[in-house]
């Protein structure tokens, strides 16, 4: 279905493997074009390194096939190491479009060992994920909505602390009318993401649609406001029904012609629900700038 993930999946099956002198070429500097390669130089009867090597491998697991690692015994295949005037072990070098690009010697900390594979990783991209996204969302707005959650899905499955495609998810299943099942993937991410913006989008999303459902009819609701201005639910369910409607404009300005008459009316009810439909659009969104600068001019007048 995708193909972004398929250079991942290739690496998976071999990120971390022992070379030589002779493979070298190959191994390490041709595979670097593709994806950044961390070279771990050891031997058996170094003491350090028998530590380093498993934290070293541990975070290129964790990299998920953006980096891989390549092990030289320099015991055995002295020639490269040689090369690279490496004159104590452990020592790390790390190459990137075929060229060394970083590295270090000694045993280090376990977060300098994370951090450094992160950096490394990251000169690889994300490996086609943020072009799956935007393919995703632009399914999205065109409709294709099962072909936008499937593209979701993968992206999670390669990353799932990936923010944009959770919420991705999310919105194509309410855009397909489950709103438990978008619940519960929100109800289900990883905490480091849980109030991330993409993530309110959706749950913000979730609470108009389930509004949406109980709206009652735009003209009955149009001709209570038109008979009693101030007849403030009459005017708090009309904007809900605008915006079940798909009207989101004409909705923030009946809630916003509410909180000008009567902010405090049912516990700031119309603050309230203004700052969902504002959550529920974009940051860029027109209705919500202006909507949002309106608001703050009532709040503070």
């Amino acid at each position: 279905m995708l193909e972004f993930g398929q250079a991942q999946d290739s690496a998976a099956a071999d990120l971390i493997k022992d070379t030589t002198d002779q493979a070298f070429m190959q191994d390490v500097v041709e595979t670097s074009r593709d994806v950044p390669v961390i070279v771990d130089f050891w031997a058996p009867w170094c003491g350090p390194c028998k530590t380093l090597g498993p934290q070293l491998e541990a975070a290129v697991t964790a990299a998920r096939g953006k980096v891989r690692m390549v092990k030289i015994n320099v015991d055995e295949n002295p020639a490269i190491a040689g090369q690279l005037q490496v004159q104590s072990i452990p020592t790390v070098y790390a190459f990137s479009q075929g060229q060394p690009v970083d590295g270090f010697q000694g045993a280090v900390s376990q977060g300098d060992v994370q951090r450094f594979v992160e950096k490394i990783a990251a000169l690889g991209g994300d490996g086609g994920l943020g072009e799956a996204l935007e393919a995703a969302e632009e399914m999205l707005v065109q409709g294709a909505v099962d072909d936008a959650a499937q593209t979701f899905a993968a992206i999670v499955g390669e990353e799932p602390e990936n923010a944009a495609a959770n919420g991705g998810l999310a919105r194509a299943h309410i855009a397909l009318g489950d709103l438990d099942t978008a619940e519960a993937l929100l109800n289900n991410v990883a905490p480091s993401i849980a109030n991330a913006p993409e993530i309110e989008v959706a749950r913000a999303q979730i609470e108009l649609a389930r509004q949406a459902a109980d709206a009652g009819p735009l003209a009955e609701l149009h001709a209570a406001v038109e008979a009693n201005a101030d007849d403030h639910q009459a005017r708090f369910d009309y904007a809900q029904a605008l915006h079940a409607a798909g009207n989101a404009e004409d909705a923030v300005e009946q809630l916003l012609e509410l909180f000008r008459r009567d902010r405090e009316w049912n516990d700031a009810a119309a603050k309230t629900q203004l700052f969902t439909i504002f959550d529920a659009l974009t940051a860029t969104d027109p209705i919500a700038q202006k909507g949002r600068r309106r608001l703050s001019s009532m709040i503070f007048a």
